[in-house]
């Protein structure tokens, strides 16, 4: 069964909003780490407002852009949009996403019992909140930079308590920590 997991950029005080912003670096550490995870994933899964600003930009990036692949692996996997008010979705000239525009947990249930690599959330902290709380997020990635942003959207900013178990957690040398979580089992 495959799993739905998420990587975020985040501040110490809790803010995935922008993080173009307030990210200072993106040192060789998190690069190796992008690198192991990109090979682990098949498909791709974003909300509306990430969706919406990611397009015009990703979209019309060259397969050969110095970004570490990420352009390649981006503009070539098959993608999700999670959203209730766009009609259609778009990928330039590259494969039209799925939009899902109601029935989340069957749909995200349907994608996990495909064969197949991890299914990456990407950006969209608020459908990573709503998936933790409706339990469909099987582990979660933070880059928590060390840095207090002060302003943006949290990445928790409404639901219940929900308990996450720590799976490892490490340093790299700008000293961002890289915390990965799955949800604990009742």
């Amino acid at each position: 069964m495959r799993k739905l997991v998420s990587g975020l950029f985040i501040s110490l005080d809790g803010i995935t909003e922008a993080p173009n912003l307030w990210q200072e670096t993106f040192d060789e550490d998190m690069g190796a780490e992008l690198g192991a995870f990109l090979p682990t994933v098949d498909a791709i899964m974003m909300g509306r407002v990430t969706y919406q600003e990611w397009l015009p930009y990703w979209s019309t990036m060259s397969d050969d852009a110095a970004d570490g692949g990420f352009a390649q692996f981006l503009n070539n996997t098959p993608k999700y949009v999670v959203s209730t008010t766009l009609d259609n979705v778009e990928w330039g000239n590259f494969e039209t996403p799925t939009l899902i525009e109601d029935n989340l947990e069957q749909e995200i249930k349907k994608l996990k019992s495909q064969s197949g690599k991890n299914i990456a959330v990407q950006g969209s902290p608020g459908l990573v909140n709503s998936l933790i709380q409706h339990d469909l997020l099987d582990e979660l990635t933070l880059y928590v930079h060390n840095v207090v942003a002060y302003s943006g959207k949290p990445l928790f900013s409404q639901g219940t308590l929900k308990r996450l178990d720590l799976l490892e957690a490490k340093s790299t040398r700008s000293g961002v920590i890289v915390a990965k979580y799955q949800p604990r089992q009742a």
